[in-house]
């Protein structure tokens, strides 16, 4: 008798299910994911780790879902055999698992691209229709789409039969992504979107203007079969006309051959012209994959071995430094363009001049490279040295302005002396005061700001509100710069005089302070007279405000250069002086609040103002001294914190409860 799931399993399921649904939707009809593959995979295998041991919820659960419905937008088709997916692996003992199922069968080993799935119908030779996986059932008529594509040819070579259904991926090359971007107005987060959103057009002549390629690598339906092995039929299709992966396949038997191949092919990776994710096992002998038969979902005979999503192997080809607005030099690592959990990676820091000694990175290594919680490129070690590499020297002169550069004692940062003229600096400080936070410039983009600055229309803050006035007529003769795009820029800067206390804080750049800061400090003193004039004693009596953050904020009010610059700015804008509302019997006054996950009601930043508002504190990360979380959905690791710690937990609800009225 089968187990019954109680209510907390059915409710887990279902939205484990919704959240499938959704991010196929946005993966497979609007191009535009919205997680990566690692947290769509566990959130997958958490599902079907519930349908296991429920049964019964796997007849319309994970175990029977495939791709995502079609769009309205264009024709579709039913498959006339079923378009499966298949199934993933993640590890030595998952692949073991799956070869006692084999059974000792000749292992084929295919690269598996990350692009976008195809059918190609034929019949006679001649290309009649093509559409894509759609839910698995039925796919979208993509036929005029795929006859411009090089790589999927509109007549077969040689001997065919009559009926000939080829099933591949569409992709992109990084070269010609990186190509696409550069020309592009619109942005491609990766590769795989790229493919996806052009292949995907009701204009046929988009797609054939886009660097769109294609592999085969299985069929659909058939009239016959000759063809006894997978390695054999690729023999095939590549005498047809089309193209394969068969330059990086192999064959293998045992768990260490398999281990072996796809440690070889993680490491070589970016040297392969185009992004993958895995490798794909299927049992070599055509008759046992007809035996071994298939899932609701996918084959028995194949599975795919996914890589590490949060990690990668590439070549380090340069290091480069990055001069920020506080003249802290950055070095960067530039990569061979490699894609990490959906993100084409060709940059990433190496954090300062003491990692790079400590760790020994040099130009040509083969280096590991991961998105730190899956956001932040960084790399983490050398995987393999070039014979002939030589130890890196960090520059003595500024890269931008060739001025000093100075390591204040008990310090890892190396700082370009000129913060006054240094060209770099100036223009961080500026991206940074238009930024969103700070005076919310809209079309003064770094590219602006760079050529502002270069041709000396910019030296601070306040040129920006003269920056029309004075130069309107060189503008409109430049290229990028019409009247409508100078009216909106204008518009922007003029919305921008009149601004909040605390946006202004954290826009002018005070060392230490940052968004949260500028709030306690706008909140604490109301004014920015009052702040300007404040001591170090008094700024430390201000919870949150240490000595050091004290003694820059001081020190930053004090400075001749910083003051002139204020005075000229305060000249063009309108501050607004902060209010403290605190309602005197409510339960958040004076509480240290800690926000972790997805709230239904609030973004973040609305979340935070109304806390603010109401005399809470605010806090990036938790400790013991922390009052509450207020938990959303998807919350993380500050959660199990708070847990430790026996601190006080609130849902959303009790949040919405708290701040009634």
């Amino acid at each position: 008798m089968s187990k019954i799931p109680d209510l907390f399993i059915l409710a887990e399921h279902t939205e484990l299910l919704k959240k499938l649904s959704e991010w196929d939707i946005a993966y497979h009809q609007k191009d535009a994911p919205v997680v990566d593959d690692a947290t769509y995979d566990a959130v997958k295998r958490r599902a079907l780790a519930i349908e296991f041991e429920y049964p019964e919820l796997s007849k319309s659960g994970a175990s029977t879902h495939v791709g995502a419905t079609v769009s309205r937008e264009f024709k579709s088709h039913i498959h006339t055999v079923p378009m499966l997916s298949i199934s993933d692996v993640f590890s030595e003992d998952e692949v073991a698992d799956w070869l006692k199922k084999v059974k000792g069968s000749d292992i084929f080993i295919e690269l598996k691209v990350d692009g976008v799935s195809f059918s190609a119908l034929y019949e006679n030779g001649v290309l009649v229709r093509g559409l894509t996986r759609g839910s698995g059932v039925e796919g979208e008529d993509i036929t005029e789409n795929l006859k411009t594509i090089f790589d999927v040819p509109q007549k077969l070579n040689g001997n065919f039969p009559s009926i000939l259904e080829i099933r591949g991926e569409v992709y992109m090359a990084r070269n010609d992504f990186i190509a696409l971007n550069e020309e592009s107005d619109k942005k491609f987060a990766n590769p795989r979107n790229a493919a996806a959103g052009s292949l995907r057009q009701l204009n046929p002549e988009i797609t054939a203007g886009r660097r769109l390629s294609a592999f085969a690598y299985t069929y659909g339906e058939l009239s016959e079969r000759s063809w006894k092995t997978q390695s054999e039929f690729f023999n095939k299709l590549e005498s047809w006309g089309f193209k394969t992966t068969g330059l990086w396949a192999h064959h293998a038997k045992t768990l260490d051959e398999i281990q072996t191949i796809y440690n070889d092919v993680m490491f070589k990776r970016a040297d392969i012209p185009f992004d993958i994710d895995g490798l794909v096992l299927k049992v070599n002998d055509i008759t046992t994959q007809e035996k071994m038969g298939m899932t609701a979902q996918s084959p028995r005979w194949e599975v795919a071995y996914k890589f590490p999503a949060a990690r990668a192997i590439t070549t380090l080809n340069d290091i480069t430094i990055q001069v920020g607005r506080t003249g802290v030099l950055t070095p960067v690592a530039e990569l061979e363009p490699i894609n990490i959990g959906g993100v084409l990676v060709s940059r990433a820091t190496l954090h300062n001049a003491d990692e790079i000694v400590r760790k020994d990175f040099r130009v040509g290594d083969k280096v590991i490279v991961q998105r730190a919680g899956d956001v932040i490129p960084q790399v983490v070690e050398v995987a393999e040295r070039l014979p002939n590499s030589k130890p890196y020297e960090f520059p003595i002169h500024c890269p931008v302005c060739g001025s000093n550069i100075v390591q204040e004692s008990g310090l890892v940062a190396r700082r370009c002396i000129n913060s006054m003229s240094c060209p770099a600096q100036i223009v961080g400080e500026l991206e940074h005061f238009v930024s969103r936070k700070g005076f919310d410039i809209e079309g003064l983009g770094s590219r602006q700001i760079e050529l502002f600055v270069s041709l000396g229309w910019l030296h601070s803050p306040a040129d920006i509100f003269t920056l029309i006035e004075k130069h309107k007529n060189e503008l409109i003769t430049m290229e990028g710069f019409g009247d409508k795009s100078i009216s909106n820029l204008d518009t922007s800067i003029n919305k921008a005089k009149t601004i909040d206390l605390h946006r202004l804080l954290f826009a002018i750049g005070i060392p230490e302070v940052g968004q949260t800061t500028a709030k306690i400090l706008a909140l604490e003193f109301g004014n920015l007279n009052e702040l300007r004039i404040a001591p170090v004693w008094r700024l430390k009596k201000i919870d949150g405000i240490g000595d050091i953050m004290a003694a820059e904020i001081v020190s930053f009010f004090s400075d001749e250069n910083n003051i002139i610059a204020l005075n000229n700015l305060l000249k063009y804008i309108t501050v607004i002086n902060a209010k403290k509302v605190i309602v005197s019997d409510n339960k958040l006054s004076g509480k240290k609040i800690v926000l972790t996950g997805t709230l239904g009601r609030h973004t973040r930043d609305e979340a935070k103002e109304i806390l603010e508002g109401l005399g809470a504190k605010i806090q990036g990360s938790v400790s013991a001294k922390t009052d509450i979380v207020i938990a959303g959905h998807e919350a993380g690791s500050k959660l199990n914190d708070a847990k430790d710690l026996g601190i006080t937990i609130w849902n959303e609800e009790d949040f919405e409860n708290a701040i009634k009225g």
